[in-house]
């Protein structure tokens, strides 16, 4: 049964709230953010650590314009919301643990912040290009469920050589 000290504590919840996961995860970098020459539109490229394997995801043009000047090692004269954002965590001594993409439900991932203070984990739900752009500056882990990555991964084709070279 919960105390009234236990109701206190915890964040309200939302219709749009994405719960917490418990698919296994998979860890994933930030290959590259691009832009769709034909649409125009800008994309993040996760690459998975452990093999040859990537999910994109489409983001606005603010989010992929703050990805790639992070990764791109520049830093603004003034914080960017992202980097306000982290400022945020650190003052309130809250330590941002990892992000994850948690799912994706009729055409749009959701994600999460896992960060913890005062020795309590918070799951907090995010747009995945917000905590994408968390993580670059953050330094944190991505994580992505595999159900996630079996649904829109992609890997790439092998060398036509290599497929040659094996039919002959």
């Amino acid at each position: 049964m919960q105390t009234p000290a236990d109701r206190a504590n915890r964040l309200p919840c939302r219709a749009w709230d994405n719960p917490p996961m418990d698919d296994e995860l998979i860890e994933m970098v930030v290959e590259s953010v691009r832009v769709h020459m034909l649409s125009s539109r800008h994309v993040v490229i996760l690459k998975e650590t452990a093999r040859d394997r990537y999910l994109p995801i489409w983001i606005g043009p603010w989010e992929a314009s703050a990805s790639a000047l992070r990764l791109q090692g520049l830093t603004p004269d003034r914080p960017l919301t992202h980097d306000l954002l982290r400022n945020i965590f650190n003052v309130l001594n809250a330590q941002i643990i990892r992000v994850e993409v948690s799912s994706l439900r009729d055409d749009t991932f959701f994600g999460n912040i896992i960060a913890e203070v005062d020795g309590r984990e918070l799951n907090i739900d995010a747009r995945p290009s917000d905590a994408l752009n968390l993580a670059v500056r953050a330094h944190v882990p991505i994580l992505v469920a595999r159900s996630v990555m079996d649904s829109a991964g992609i890997t790439p084709e092998e060398d036509l050589q290599e497929q040659a070279d094996q039919g002959e």
